[in-house]
């Protein structure tokens, strides 16, 4: 085993402060990273608060992490060392179930390992996140960054990005297709510009007037106010796709009429009950509704590859570790357009207790 320094806490609501934890030795299929950078994300909040009751301390977050592979075990044939690598919310899985093999790891029915606040799957050890200086992570679940790519946003890819990216794959989104997005955050930023490289017609729905030009710099061609009676009527059976990113619970019946024939809602931000869903908005158009999780390794590279190829980054504010309870209360706040990103080189001005 070896020690570094991380940032975490050690019981809810607690500032993220430095500390030691230990990284397992190599296994004959594991990559050592030493971390780059590492994103900020909503679920990094969540879990330090224990918002859902299940977080484990000491914890350290992170789980959208950039760096370079510092050694490898002797089983490894995928990466190198000084590679350009990436880990994301997902660390291990049974890799037996039927959606590990068809490479959908988020799914694995014995429940995957995540990056932090996670179990490891043979010794039972506490898994820690990217709020550290070096992790290591087996082989199959370590990506490769393109050299295309700047590592330095190269990131929120692996959470908001892949969260988004899955469900557009998914319903085959692409030229031609009517889109609209619901929220324009880390995840609904994400989705537009996704979207919009795709070819697709993209909406942006909101209730804030002042996104409108934000919406469309980032390529959106229209903003749909949500609030406005006449402008939501006006677009009634109009999409075939919405992606919903709003976090928390809300209505979604208004946003179902806006679907065409066969159009599908996808649900991709409340992780909590929603107001009651009108059954005849779903019978008439043959409309669906349907929730998406992250994305398998197969689909992370995809989005890495496609993003170096089309120039599609996330827009970040890089912060120092010295300031992440800063950021964390912007965040609260949502004063970032539209993720944080920790410059994982002020590690080295950290005194640990």
């Amino acid at each position: 085993m070896t020690q570094c320094t991380a940032f975490g806490v050690c019981e809810a609501h607690a500032e993220l402060a430095p500390m030691r934890i230990e990284r397992r030795a190599l296994r004959a299929d594991d990559v050592a990273i030493e971390i780059a950078y590492c994103g900020i994300c909503h679920t990094d909040a969540h879990y330090l608060h224990n918002d859902w009751g299940s977080s484990k301390y000491p914890l350290v977050p992170g789980h959208e992490i950039v760096g370079h592979v510092t050694a490898i075990g002797d089983a490894v044939t995928r990466h190198k060392v000084g590679d350009r690598v990436a880990v994301g919310c997902l660390v291990d899985s049974c890799q037996h179930c039927a959606p590990c093999e068809e490479g959908e790891e988020q799914n694995c029915i014995a429940g995957p390992t995540p990056t932090y606040n996670g179990r490891d799957r043979q010794s039972g050890e506490p898994t820690h996140g990217g709020y550290s200086e070096h992790i290591v992570v087996r082989e199959k679940f370590v990506l490769r960054v393109p050299e295309a790519l700047d590592m330095r946003y190269a990131g929120p890819l692996l959470c908001a990005g892949i969260t988004v990216w899955t469900p557009l794959r998914r319903y085959g989104i692409g030229k031609g297709s009517k889109v609209a997005v619901v929220g324009l955050g880390g995840l609904g930023h994400m989705a537009v510009k996704l979207a919009s490289a795709l070819g697709a017609e993209v909406t942006v729905i909101t209730s804030s007037p002042g996104k409108a030009d934000d919406a469309r710099a980032l390529g959106a061609r229209h903003v749909l106010l949500s609030n406005d009676p006449a402008s939501m009527k006006a677009r009634f059976s109009h999409f075939d796709f919405i992606l919903d990113t709003i976090p928390t619970r809300h209505d979604v019946n208004p946003y179902l009429m806006l679907l065409g024939r066969d159009g599908v809602l996808v649900l991709v931000g409340a992780l909590e009950s929603l107001e009651p869903i009108h059954g005849a908005l779903l019978m008439v158009n043959n409309r669906s509704i349907a929730g998406s999780l992250m994305g398998g390794l197969s689909a992370t590279q995809e989005l890495l590859d496609f993003c170096a190829d089309h120039e599609v980054l996330p827009e970040c504010e890089m912060v120092g570790v010295h300031d992440i309870n800063k950021a964390f209360a912007r965040m609260k706040a949502n004063d970032v357009k539209y993720r944080f990103v920790i410059d994982m080189s002020s590690m080295k001005d950290v005194n640990t207790p």
